[in-house]
């Protein structure tokens, strides 16, 4: 993440804490890190009754620092997104032996009853995810130098941020030059830098935008991960100040082909992908006229190859780029159609 100014960066690896949660599905972040960020997962803590499982060493504070981690990163939601009081010693403890503390909770870390003043004392940091940087700046619209692919999407949560990691992986995998940049709390886990952007105010979403995604080498690419829709009744505003303060050269636009409504706002319909297409490049080619769209990812996970496969060739047809699922499908189409 060289070059990246204004953003919130991590120090890792990290020791994933777990509480006591055992459902799985509310560990998505530590999962998230597991699958995406191994490298930089040394372990895991747990509380009494804890039953979630990320298959990695179990390790108290102090076995995880001297084992190399720098930071405990909270990985499960607990009711409400509040630190219960009770986890209290444990990350006391942590920050004692010198471990930060990362949270994308809503409860400020400062606000645990006595880890600030460990904190203090030990010289580490508490830092809350969701808190954007201070002083951000407001965006130039400047045109920077390398290159920007941005995820879009006719929805939310439906792989945005998963599409970004797998396409600048691919990419990697290729010997290009790129970078997944972070624009969501459990991406800036994962990359160990960036913004979450919907925490930003709404004039400076678009210099966040900017700092994410600084100048570059002409060969560089920041594969840029979407939030929101510009079809969403409640979301589009940052999705529209993430994309004008991206610039982005290429787009590829993430949708769930078994939708039909706005997840939670039925009485929204989801555009077609070329409606998508069209609205998103008018926007986009207000501050890089030069943008356009070079694919479409789908989300599949619940169709079977045969039905898959029809999604991908029916999106394929309807917007003339390469189509793929990011977690089933190879990526090298795309990627040479993002590369022109």
């Amino acid at each position: 993440m060289s070059g990246v100014f204004n953003t919130v960066v991590l120090r890792k690896p990290y020791l994933l804490f777990l509480g006591e949660e055992t459902n799985p599905l509310k560990a998505k972040t530590a999962f998230g890190l597991r699958d995406w960020a191994a490298e930089s997962c040394v372990g895991q803590a747990r509380m009494s009754g804890g039953t979630v499982e990320l298959s990695l060493p179990e390790l108290d504070p102090a076995a995880a620092f001297a084992a190399g981690a720098r930071s405990l990163v909270i990985g499960v939601t607990p009711p409400g997104g509040r630190v219960p009081a009770h986890w209290a010693p444990l990350l006391i403890e942590a920050a004692q032996v010198g471990l930060d503390i990362v949270s994308g909770l809503h409860t400020p870390l400062e606000s645990v009853p006595g880890l600030a003043p460990a904190a203090a004392r030990a010289g580490i940091r508490l830092v809350d995810v969701r808190r954007p940087p201070d002083n951000l700046p407001r965006a130039t619209g400047k045109r920077r130098s390398g290159k920007r692919v941005a995820m879009v999407g006719t929805d939310c949560a439906l792989g945005k941020k998963y599409t970004a990691l797998a396409l600048a992986k691919a990419m990697q995998e290729q010997g290009l030059n790129a970078d997944f940049r972070a624009t969501g709390q459990t991406g800036v886990m994962i990359a160990g830098a960036g913004i979450a952007i919907d925490a930003v105010i709404a004039d400076f979403i678009a210099g966040a935008a900017e700092c994410i995604s600084p100048e570059a080498a002409p060969d560089h690419w920041d594969v840029i991960e979407g939030q929101g829709s510009l079809f969403h009744p409640a979301y589009a505003g940052v999705t529209l100040g993430l994309l004008h303060g991206s610039q982005p050269d290429v787009l590829i636009m993430c949708h769930d082909p078994l939708r039909s409504r706005i997840v939670s706002w039925p009485d929204y319909a989801l555009p077609s992908l070329k409606e998508a297409e069209q609205l998103y490049l008018r926007m986009a080619r207000m501050t890089n006229p030069g943008a356009r769209l070079a694919g479409v990812s789908l989300n599949t996970a619940a169709l079977d190859d045969a039905a898959a496969q029809e999604a991908l060739a029916q999106a394929e047809r309807e917007l003339g780029v390469p189509a793929f699922d990011p977690m089933r499908t190879p990526l090298q189409r795309a990627i040479a159609a993002l590369l022109g």
